[in-house]
């Protein structure tokens, strides 16, 4: 028997069930390059990780360039597209 490999970029996962994060995939979706920031708050350092997670998986799948400034005074993180 042969055996192919394929590389884990090639396979793509998709989740059926809904995320509490998945208004945060649709507004990140619609940031445009030089427009409005996205301004998200956050509760614990648990979940910053977890919404910057989603940013970077964006940025990944679809080849942009979201970045991300947090302010941990105000429990908030701002997306923008340069």
């Amino acid at each position: 028997m042969k055996v192919k490999i394929v590389p884990r970029s090639k396979v793509r996962v998709s989740r059926k069930s809904k995320s509490k994060y998945d208004k945060v995939k649709d507004a990140i979706g619609h940031l445009k390059s030089g427009g409005e920031a996205l301004r998200v708050k956050f509760s614990d350092k648990k979940e910053l990780n977890s919404i910057r997670n989603i940013a970077y998986a964006y940025n990944k799948e679809h080849n942009t360039k979201i970045r991300s400034s947090s302010n941990p005074n105000e429990n908030t993180i701002f997306f923008y597209m340069e």
